[in-house]
Order: structure tokens, then C-alpha cells, then sequence
């Protein structure tokens, strides 16, 4: 038992560092791109990431969960390769379908998504990227499957870092414009590929399965939607930006939310942690207490968190990005902040839902809080701008966060108070705004920030929030 402890351990340290290798590589190329992209470069690339990530889901469609199912359900070694290979042939038929319809539908797409014509290769430079991620996607869904996790971490980090570095030598070097980090991506996506060769060629057949593919597919289709609700509340006001106003806006949008999503290399962390250690003390008898606790303690650190973010990121903003045109985004950093702590707090009060096994109303939720998005996209954006696409994120997420808390606490009633939950974010909320309005609205001098500071701090004595901490 220690030893599987010990390999678990260590397997999850090496994808946490992968996770936040990746996000730091990712956050540290911003600097670059805005010192060779103009704010519409910058916006096509937001709209052409937000379209990929969508595909990703279609391509992928649930795939992977189903494989993990029916992986493990057999010791047949030819039955296990038989998946693999049927997966390979519907993700590489899927993507390659996607490629032919953006070639005949490409001039419609780019005016809706990209503003006109100008930057339809882009899709096609996208489409050629999803077609061989898909192949790569899989060796490595296989490589962690069976445990070989130093692969997966080698083959991810490398792919991720070649494309910085091309991208930086073809920017640098060649051409100072958007395509550089297209060219860059497929560029190393096909050498991973290259180096894959051996495992490609192994899945890699013209032979379908049909039983077997519909089996899977039947397993995996339910899945979708929650994905796709992730996607419209985290990427479509990027469409609605572009569409209302333009793809500069949608550059100096994408860039706060580059920076509002850097929180994440910490939340990452505590995210893979928390699921197995709720799981291991929900047997104990003062467990619900303990839960307790640390809603109020995490709920506590990621207010606080959102207060120095708001209280420093002008400067840090400042000091990356020198570029003044991105210097808007520096409002909307905070909010957004507000909206990536929001999704991952979720993750926290529905530990109520995973030891009932009642998890399938998280989807539910999340697709009302996606179509709440969409509405407040429409009505917000056009009147508010990049504010109302922020506000849009986080009133989607805080709804879907109260409706998660709440059936969580009926099936699995936790001894948290939770007017005192809403009171420290909804104080920390109004703190966090007064700060970024001092900064952004004001001539005060920085010492006045510590006035929301000191708000905040009193509105926790007044709950005597120690009570329930210690």
C-alpha cells in the first residue's frame, strides 16, 4: 500500500510541475507576443485559440473518459490496442472533416469570428494543428494510462517549448506578425509527432470497429455538453467581443485574462490535492467538521489573494508588458481573477456530490450557467464593453457555484455558515474593486489602497472569522 502511495504521489508532483511548467512557459511569451503583435493580431490569435479549444472538445467528444473506462475493464492486450486504434481513426476522421469543412466554409467563418477575410488562413493553419494534435493527444492519453508518466511530462513540456522558441526566433527574426505562431505550432506539433512515429503507426489503421467504436461513443457522448458548457462561459464572449467591436478589443481582453489566469498555477495544486484528501477523511468521524473549515480557510486565502492581485498587477503589468496599447487590460485583471478562483472554488463545496456520487448535476448546472453567459454576453457587452464580457464570467461561475453549494449541502449537510462564506467574498469583492478603482480611476497615491484593505480586515473582526479557522 505504501508503495502505490508513494507512486501516486509522485506520479501527481510530476503533472502538477508539468501543469505549471506549461502555464509558466505559456504566461512568460506574453511579454513577447505584445511587443510584435498589434492589439487586432493579438485578438485574431484569441479568436482563432477560443475556435481550437472548442474543436479539441468535438475531436476529442468525451473520448478520453471512455477509453479510461474501458481500458482498465480488460486484461486483453489486443482489446486494449483495438480501442486505442479505433479512438485514433474517429478523432483523425472528426478533425479531418472539421479541416474540409473550414475550406469550403472558411470565407463565412473568418467574417464571423475574425472580422473578414484577412485572416482566413489562419483557420486553415489552425485546422492543420488540431489534425495532429489529435494523433499526439492520444499516444500520450496511452503513455499515462499505463503509468509512463516522465513521457508524458517530457513529450508535453517540449512540444510546448519548442513552440515558444520558434515563435520567438520567427517573430524575432523573419516575421513580426501572428503567423509566426501558427507556422511555430505546426511546426512542432509535427515534430512530436515525428518522434512519436513508432506509436503513431501502432494505432494508426483504415479498420473500424464499429461495436466497439459505438460502445464508446455511447459512453462518451453525455460528457460533451459539460465540456462545451466550460468552453461558452470561459472563451465565446471573445466572439461577442469581436463581434459587437473588434478584434483589438479581443486583444487587450485576451491579454488580462493571460494574467487573470496565472492564479491557476496555485489553485492547480491545491485542485489535484483536494479530491483524493476529501476522499480519504470523509470516513472520519469529525470529517464534515473539518470540511467545514476549510471552506472557510480557502474561501479566506483566495479573497486575500484577490486583494494583492489587485493591489499589485498595475505594477507587474507595467514591468511585462511595456507596450501602453495593452494598458486597458490592466482594469479587468482583478474581475477575472475573481471569475478563475470562483471556477476552481467550486471544485471545493461539492465534495458533498462526489461522496454521494451525485455529480452529474454539476453539468446541469454549468449548462444554466453557460446559457446565462450567453445572455449576458448580448447584453452586457454591447453597453459595457470589456467589463461586461469580465462581469459575464463571473456572475456565470458565481451562479454556478451557489447552485453546485447548495445542492451540494442538501445531500451532504456540511456545518458551515453560509451567510459568513458570502459575507467574506462579497466584502473581499467590494475591497478588490475599490482597489482597482483607486488605480485605474484616480490620481490617489498608492498608500490610499490600503483603505479597502483595511475594510476588509475589519469586516472579518466583525464575524470574529478566528473562530472558525482555528
Amino acid at each position: 500500500m505504501i508503495s502505490q502511495l508513494k507512486r501516486l504521489g509522485g506520479d501527481s508532483l510530476l503533472y502538477a510541475l508539468m501543469n505549471v511548467g506549461t502555464k509558466l512557459i505559456a504566461f512568460l511569451m506574453l511579454p513577447i507576443y505584445t511587443s510584435y503583435l498589434s492589439p487586432d493580431e493579438m485578438g485574431a490569435l484569441e479568436n482563432i485559440d477560443a475556435l481550437f479549444a472548442m474543436l479539441t472538445f468535438v475531436v476529442i467528444f468525451g473520448t478520453d473518459s471512455a477509453l479510461a473506462f474501458f481500458y482498465y475493464d480488460t486484461e486483453d492486450e489486443k482489446k486494449k490496442k483495438d480501442f486505442f486504434r479505433n479512438v485514433m481513426m474517429f478523432r483523425l476522421l472528426v478533425a479531418a472533416s472539421l479541416f474540409v469543412f473550414t475550406v469550403f466554409l472558411g470565407d463565412i467563418i473568418a467574417n464571423l469570428l475574425l472580422g473578414g477575410p484577412e485572416y482566413k488562413y489562419l483557420l486553415y493553419f489552425a485546422m492543420v494543428v488540431l489534425l495532429f494534435e489529435s494523433m499526439v493527444t492520444l499516444i500520450l492519453t496511452y503513455f499515462r494510462f499505463n503509468f509512463k508518466v516522465s513521457k508524458v511530462v517530457i513529450f508535453t513540456v517540449v512540444r510546448l517549448g519548442l513552440i515558444a522558441l520558434l515563435s520567438y526566433l520567427l517573430l524575432r527574426f523573419f516575421m513580426p506578425t501572428v503567423d509566426s505562431i501558427l507556422y511555430s505550432r505546426i511546426a512542432a506539433t509535427i515534430l512530436i509527432v515525428l518522434f512519436l512515429g513508432s506509436q503513431v503507426r501502432r494505432f494508426f489503421t483504415f479498420r473500424i470497429n464499429k461495436v466497439v467504436l459505438k460502445e464508446m461513443l455511447v459512453y462518451a457522448a453525455p460528457l460533451v455538453p459539460a465540456s462545451i458548457a466550460f468552453w461558452v462561459i470561459a472563451s465565446s464572449n471573445r466572439f461577442f467581443l469581436s463581434y459587437f467591436e473588434s478584434l483589438s478589443s479581443v486583444g487587450v481582453y485576451g491579454v488580462a485574462v493571460k494574467f487573470a489566469t496565472v492564479i491557476t498555477l496555485v489553485t492547480s495544486g491545491v485542485q489535484m490535492a483536494w479530491r483524493p484528501y476529501s476522499m480519504s477523511i470523509k470516513n472520519k468521524p469529525d470529517a464534515k467538521d473539518l470540511f467545514a473549515k476549510f471552506y472557510i480557510m480557502i474561501m479566506l486565502v483566495g479573497v486575500i489573494g484577490l486583494l494583492g492581485v489587485a493591489t499589485l498587477i498595475p505594477y507587474v503589468f507595467s514591468f511585462m508588458i511595456p507596450n501602453e496599447i495593452y494598458a486597458e487590460a490592466t482594469k479587468y485583471i482583478a474581475l477575472l481573477s475573481a471569475g478563475t478562483f470562483l471556477n476552481f472554488y467550486y471544485l471545493i463545496i461539492s465534495v458533498g456530490l462526489f461522496i454521494e456520487k451525485k455529480t452529474s448535476v454539476i453539468s446541469i448546472y454549468f449548462g444554466i450557467a453557460a446559457l446565462l453567459s450567453l445572455l449576458l454576453n448580448v447584453l452586457l457587452i454591447p453597453t459595457m464593453s470589456l467589463l461586461g464580457a469580465a462581469l459575464a464570467i463571473v456572475l456565470s461561475y458565481l451562479t454556478a457555484t451557489l447552485l453546485i453549494y447548495n445542492r451540494s449541502q442538501r445531500v451532504y449537510k456540511v456545518p458551515v455558515n453560509g451567510f459568513k462564506l458570502s459575507y467574506i467574498f462579497f466584502n473581499g469583492f467590494l475591497a478588490m474593486l475599490a482597489i482597482v478603482y483607486i488605480h485605474e480611476f484616480t490620481d490617489f497615491s498608492f498608500i490610499y489602497v490600503f483603505i479597502p484593505w483595511l475594510y476588509f480586515i475589519l469586516s472579518l473582526v466583525v464575524i470574529r472569522i478566528w473562530r472558525d479557522v482555528r
